[in-house]
C-alpha cells in the first residue's frame, strides 16, 4: 500500500515548524509565500516542476 502526501502539505509543515521554532521570521515566510506564489505564474514553473518531479522521483527509488 502506498501513501501520498502533496509537496505543498510538507512544505507547509515545514515552514510552520520553522516558524514555531523561531529559525525564520513572520516577513521572511511571508516574502518566501510570495514569492512561489509569483514564481507558479512564471515561465519558469514548468522548470521547476519538472525538477521538484525528477528529485522526488530520484528519492523514491533509493528507498527500493
Amino acid at each position: 500500500m502506498v501513501i501520498t502526501i502533496p509537496l505543498v502539505l510538507l512544505l507547509a509543515i515545514a515552514l510552520l515548524l520553522l516558524l514555531r521554532f523561531k529559525a525564520v521570521g513572520v516577513g521572511v515566510a511571508v516574502v518566501v509565500a510570495l514569492f512561489g506564489f509569483y514564481l507558479a505564474g512564471t515561465g519558469a514553473a514548468d522548470n521547476v516542476n519538472q525538477l521538484v518531479t525528477a528529485v522526488t522521483g530520484a528519492l523514491a527509488d533509493i528507498g527500493r
